[in-house]
């Protein structure tokens, strides 16, 4: 049986998403991220799911660094969660003064917790899951986890669907060595990090290889390369898949343009949108495109 790596504890929405994504293959927690990737790389998991982005918090700077470092993988399937937190404690909300958990989740839940704890102290920890075990310990009063958390923890639960933003949602990778990719839908998403040059408008540049082919961005990052003050990688998620020949143009024109590209993935998106079609960039278009330029060369037609 295969083995899925999740960034853990148990009870975090990892595991959650780790599940949607799993099939019939085996879970198994560990502390950090980079440990989830890490177990992937020296073959101790088939896979390793981490999250991303988050929709209020912005990117996981942990996965983006351990992505474009180190020995390469690449992203085969995404799941997409709702943020809604459960609030655990072991007694009443009177004895509340001390709640823990990871700092995206107080941030997703600082209004709630004035409303509703103000005489709470927020404490920071590991994880949800981490912040549910210090409670179990008796280290602080209660947690914010994520629903799953109910399951492994036996604590009182204080409040369920907490979120000051109701829409907050989590973007998470399921992660393997480079392999045979998931066959194209067209609601597909490709991601990729490259370190472009340093000069002015190199960054344009690059998206302009992209806008041309009429490709839709779905996000973009910057994070900087390590050992080398004032440079950075940039993150660059697009509609489509490298199998379409609008992409593979556009991968083959920024690997020229970047000093360094890494592919992290072509697999479907977990929301289902289909990729934005602008006139004269359909797969088809480049195609026939590629196809009367070759008869130009043949002297078939000019």
């Amino acid at each position: 049986m295969s083995r899925i790596a999740y960034f853990g504890p148990q009870g975090t929405f990892t595991e959650q998403a780790a599940r949607s994504l799993a099939g019939d293959e085996e879970l198994f927690p560990v502390e950090t991220i980079s440990a989830a990737l890490t177990s992937v790389r020296k073959g101790e998991a088939d896979a390793a799911c981490v999250p991303v982005e988050n929709s209020v918090e912005g990117p996981v700077t942990a996965t983006l660094d351990g992505l474009a470092e180190e020995a390469p993988l690449v992203a085969v399937a995404e799941a997409l969660l709702p943020v809604h937190f459960t609030v655990l404690a072991r007694e009443d909300v009177e004895t509340v003064r001390t709640v823990a958990s990871h700092p995206h989740a107080l941030a997703q839940v600082r209004l709630w917790l004035e409303r509703n704890l103000p005489e709470a102290r927020p404490v920071v920890a590991s994880s949800t899951a981490a912040a549910a075990v210090a409670v179990q310990r008796g280290e602080y009063d209660a947690a914010v986890t994520a629903p799953v958390a109910v399951e492994h923890y036996p604590l009182r639960v204080l409040a369920t669907g907490v979120a000051d933003v109701p829409d907050a949602r989590t973007r998470f990778l399921l992660l393997r060595p480079p392999g045979r990719l998931p066959e194209p839908t067209g609601a597909d998403r490709t991601s990729i990090v490259a370190a472009a040059a340093n000069r002015t408008g190199a960054l344009a540049e690059l998206l302009s290889e992209l806008a041309t082919r009429g490709i839709n961005l779905t996000r973009l990052d910057a994070r900087p390369i390590k050992g080398n003050f004032g440079m950075y990688r940039f993150f660059i998620d697009f509609e489509g898949h490298v199998a379409e020949p609008r992409i593979g143009g556009a991968l083959a024109a920024l690997r020229r343009r970047c000093n360094n590209v890494r592919f992290l993935g072509s697999h479907p998106r977990a929301d289902g949108v289909a990729a934005t079609i602008e006139p004269g960039a359909a797969n088809d278009d480049f195609v026939n495109a590629d196809a009367w330029v070759d008869a130009v060369r043949k002297g078939e037609l000019a």
